[in-house]
């Protein structure tokens, strides 16, 4: 099939081993620390203990895919690329900033070294199982490692999106998406929650998850979460984090003169809901949980 070095073993980066195992590829597994790594070695990969270990375990021209936290992805770079050989090629299929993918690759082409972003949609599940994924860089690696998007993906889930930056870009507007959909979920049912008609919540999420307009994976998780933690979602944190996307596409779209009032407002919702949790925020905390494994414990 082929093989391809792996760094990241974290909630993704494991489920998406596991399933590159599955389709017969030879992975060599790498993690900052060495517990996971032992888990994937049990699983069938090949250990690596450093990066040094994982590049010598690559005959040129490697494949290796990066699934660490944007803030950690320039570290990673630092140390791996002065091991790399021209023609290798590095993934970054982590939440990274298009404009520092942008960066990293003009960084990486001065030394002949490729690089491609890819947006991967689905959480940990969809790592396992299939995810959705969206792919930047140079069409000739594109259609080169096509094989590994199919791999990876759920049946017809990948795309060529364009150019370095391309993938993480359109990831980036995809999450900006996701926290307008998720908010606009939570406010309806907050409404609902404090109506006079003593509606079951759970028997609601049902009715619209079966052939209504707003039927949707969002609206699946949040039954499943009433199902799990009753409509009072007890234990669930009305304060809700973000990671930065929702920012990042604010951003994008101010330089680009589009109005975004939608994800703007979501996003301000996030950081005053620090200071004042609801349950709107106890709903899209909830969401969160299901599709991401977010920590969202009161």
């Amino acid at each position: 099939m082929g093989k391809i070095g792996y760094i990241g073993l974290g909630k993704m980066g494991e489920g998406m081993v596991l399933r590159l195992l599955e389709k017969g590829w030879d992975v060599v597994a790498y993690n900052r620390s060495p517990d996971p790594v032992k888990e994937m070695e049990k699983a069938g990969a090949q250990g690596a203990y450093s990066l040094k270990e994982l590049v010598e375990s690559l005959k040129a021209p490697r494949l290796i895919w990066i699934m660490v936290s944007h803030q950690a992805v320039d570290a990673v770079l630092s140390e791996l690329a002065p091991l790399l050989s021209e023609g290798d090629t590095i993934i970054d299929g982590g939440n990274s900033n298009y404009k520092e993918t942008l960066r990293r690759a003009e960084e990486l082409k001065e030394r002949n070294i490729n690089f491609m972003d890819v947006g991967t949609s689905g959480g940990p599940a969809g790592a396992r199982n299939g995810a959705c994924v969206m792919i930047g860089g140079e069409k000739e690696l594109f259609e080169r490692y096509e094989k590994l998007f199919v791999d990876i993906s759920a049946e017809k889930a990948y795309g060529y999106m364009g150019r370095a930056g391309a993938g993480h870009f359109v990831k980036m507007v995809h999450n900006g998406i996701e926290y307008g959909m998720m908010q606009a979920i939570a406010e309806g049912f907050e409404v609902m929650k404090r109506s006079e008609f003593g509606l079951d919540l759970l028997e609601v999420a049902k009715i619209y998850n079966n052939k209504s307009v707003i039927e949707s994976r969002l609206t699946k998780w949040l039954e499943s979460a009433f199902e799990k933690h009753g409509e009072d979602l007890v234990g669930i944190s009305g304060k809700v984090s973000h990671s930065g996307e929702g920012l990042w596409t604010i951003e994008a779209a101010k330089e680009l003169g589009v109005p975004v009032p939608i994800i703007e407002g979501s996003l301000k919702f996030r950081e005053e809901s620090q200071a004042s949790p609801s349950y709107t925020g106890q709903v899209v905390s909830a969401l969160r949980n299901e599709f991401g494994g977010h920590n969202v414990k009161e």
